[in-house]
């Protein structure tokens, strides 16, 4: 979506276009989903996504700006901070255990999605196997595609820091893949 067409799209859903604020969604959810994945794990994720959604819709009002990446990292920034809410409350009460019910999946729900899960998944995990700051700077300046003052400005960082931790999360990751690269075994042919 261009700048042009985020801002009619976000002045209907400022005043209650469903439809609307359903693409603003669709456009931001993805970045969220993935996030707090790598900041939360995928047990919470969708809980604090939800809870962003809340904040969101309570003050989309109040966002001011013009162009779809600083309103991605707005949202993300709300993510951030559910995150850490998430993490005072569960310092503050112990932990209930709930049984989870399990979902009924049909093999059309899943076979359009396992070729992206598996790419996705294992994105993710290698992501998570970095220090958290790197994790999550990463996941804010490649996933949510948020440039370098934008990603600064949700993690309360520098720009340079920013910089300084994406550089080494990325040479993690190289270090990471180089390794599991030489521990596979050949490929024969029939692969």
């Amino acid at each position: 979506m261009d700048d042009a067409a985020f801002a009619e799209v976000l002045r209907a859903a400022q005043h209650g276009d469903e439809a609307a604020f359903t693409v603003l969604f669709r456009q931001t959810q993805p970045s969220v989903l993935k996030l707090v994945t790598v900041l939360a794990g995928a047990d919470l994720a969708e809980d604090i996504a939800a809870d962003t959604w809340v904040n969101v819709v309570r003050d989309l009002d109040r966002f001011v700006g013009d162009e779809i990446g600083a309103f991605r990292a707005w949202v993300l920034a709300i993510a951030r901070r559910r995150w850490v809410d998430e993490i005072r409350r569960r310092g503050r009460r112990p932990e209930l255990l709930y049984a989870n019910t399990p979902e009924v999946a049909t093999p059309d729900s899943v076979s359009g999605e396992v070729e992206t899960a598996i790419g996705t998944d294992e994105a993710i995990r290698l992501i998570q196997s970095l220090p958290p700051e790197q994790a999550e700077v990463l996941m804010l300046r490649v996933i949510a595609d948020l440039d370098v003052s934008q990603t600064a400005e949700v993690v309360a960082k520098s720009t340079g820091a920013v910089r300084v931790l994406a550089h080494r999360g990325l040479r993690r990751l190289e270090a990471i893949l180089r390794t599991d690269v030489t521990k596979s075994p050949p490929r024969t042919v029939d692969e």
